[in-house]
């Protein structure tokens, strides 16, 4: 099982970007974004005791992943049809969830 930990470590030494923790009353999610545009690439949150993990992807690849993976559904308060919800503390692949995190930087580079 990957652990929150290791998905921000991942994200720190690929990305050099650190965890942001914007909101008081739910201290534990972060946000990842790009240094010089600030648009979010990813997101890190916990909700009714399992960790969340918000990916962009194109469209077609979402419904992809959905129909594949059970661990991987419509993104939790984002926009459904490029987010994806990762559900980190069941059995996932940790090789697809980094090329997620890969993907979501490239497609919000811009």
């Amino acid at each position: 099982m990957v652990k929150r930990e290791e998905i921000i470590k991942h994200i720190k030494e690929y990305y050099g970007v650190s965890p942001e923790y914007l909101w008081s009353d739910t201290p534990e999610t972060a946000v990842f974004r790009h240094e010089n545009t600030h648009k979010w690439f990813a997101i890190i949150m916990k909700v009714k005791d399992e960790e969340y993990f918000n990916v962009k992807t194109e469209p077609s690849y979402s419904d992809l992943l959905r129909n594949t993976y059970d661990y991987i559904i419509p993104a939790y308060h984002m926009n459904k049809e490029h987010w994806n919800t990762v559900i980190v503390n069941r059995n996932i692949d940790k090789n697809l969830l980094y090329d997620l995190i890969e993907q979501s930087y490239k497609l919000t580079k811009k």
